[in-house]
């Protein structure tokens, strides 16, 4: 199956392509015929999004046309990379309420998903309603605080969740991320798991939006559960962060409202049989994603190379797998196939970290392949 088919002919999609004998290209999608346009004026996706005028440049773009998109990935060697390159890659979490309650369910449970479901019965007998279209840092807010901290119910994850301020964290380091079609790894120790579909801005060192692509944020449950100060390990391991298939430029016909509507569907199809379908409406998070982006950068914090952020997750699988009151968690072999129809589709299988190909192509092999090929 392809990552991308484009109903909507103007629609600007840019990705990273690796190239068999070359290294990592810039590519436009032209219809369905894919479009290198590396060249020494955007030698990197870094670049290529500081340009002032992306969509005019884009438009006007000339480089080496590899034929469909189909017949590219079909080549031996050939794959899709994410469409980041020296972006720091940063996520927000608990933006969403209904993922938020999950989370405290975690910490609870101490990692412990055998006691997830009585934990869970327990909080949102105390919460109710009480979160539903909530603003975080409001006084209603502030008041739900006080009476959870007399419940004994406070969290974290909740002061993040409706706390003035948002949770953002490295999800992993520049270069780290995989694209379409590769594995997406789990650390060994963890046996309480998911998937995590969101969507991932693309932000330039001026704190501009620029576009939007679709991401896994793959999370460790029990790792985290234990600690809030785990949540390192829980979510930066070799192959835990996949990004793509392509980024969908903002333009007059795309931009932030649509990524504010968006419904993101997700299904995981295991070896086993087993099959769960998810879904993420963008329409009930709790944050605005431009306000996570101007807590993220300003003259508090600049990225000069610009990042890539994602958004959090409505998400929060509960379906038993196996025994139950237990939940969900992945099995090694699962298809994690994340969707939205502006977007395209990204489809990774699960694997072990320790079993996924070993992360070596960083910052330093990239300037070096930049400079044999004399674009730098």
């Amino acid at each position: 199956m392809l990552p991308h088919s484009n109903p909507e002919p103007e629609a600007l999609f840019i990705g990273r392509l690796w190239r068999p004998g070359i290294g990592p290209a810039l590519i436009l999608l032209r219809g369905e015929r894919v479009v290198d346009i590396t060249s020494r004026a955007v030698p990197t996706m870094r670049d290529l999004l500081e340009t002032d005028d992306l969509p005019c440049y884009l438009r006007a773009a000339t480089g080496e046309d590899l034929g469909p998109l189909a017949d590219v990935l079909a080549a031996d060697g050939v794959r899709l990379l994410p469409p980041c390159d020296l972006q720091a890659v940063k996520a927000s979490g608990v933006t969403f309420a209904q993922s938020m309650v999950e989370r405290v369910i975690e910490e609870q449970a101490a990692g412990n998903a055998d006691r997830a479901e009585a934990i869970r019965a327990r909080v949102k007998a105390a919460i109710g309603d009480s979160l539903s279209g909530i603003e975080p840092g409001s006084e209603r807010a502030m008041e739900v605080k006080r009476v959870l901290q007399d419940e004994g119910l406070w969290s974290p994850y909740l002061e993040v969740g409706i706390g003035p301020d948002a949770e953002v964290f490295t999800k992993c380091q520049p270069m780290a991320a995989v694209g379409w079609g590769a594995e997406v790894g789990l650390h060994p120790i963890s046996t309480w798991n998911n998937p995590e579909p969101e969507i991932v801005l693309a932000v330039s060192s001026r704190g501009r939006i620029v576009g939007a692509t679709l991401g896994n944020d793959v999370n460790l449950r029990d790792v985290e559960g234990r600690s809030a100060l785990l949540l390192g390990k829980a979510k930066d391991n070799n192959a835990s962060c996949a990004i793509g298939p392509f980024l969908r430029v903002f333009d007059d016909g795309y931009g932030m409202a649509d990524v504010e509507s968006a419904e993101l569907t997700l299904r995981v199809e295991g070896e086993d049989g087993f099959i769960l379908d998810g879904h993420s409406s963008m329409t009930q998070i709790s944050r605005r994603p431009a306000d996570i982006v101007a807590q993220t950068i300003g003259r508090h914090h600049q990225y000069p190379d610009g990042f890539m952020l994602f958004l959090g997750t409505l998400f929060a699988p509960v379906q038993d797998r196996d025994a139950p009151g237990q939940g969900f968690t992945h099995k090694m072999g699962d298809v994690v196939t994340i969707s939205e129809p502006r977007l395209g589709e990204l489809r990774n299988t699960v694997r072990l970290s320790t079993e996924c190909p070993e992360w070596r192509f960083g910052t330093g092999a990239l300037m070096r392949n930049l400079a044999a090929r004399g674009l730098l």
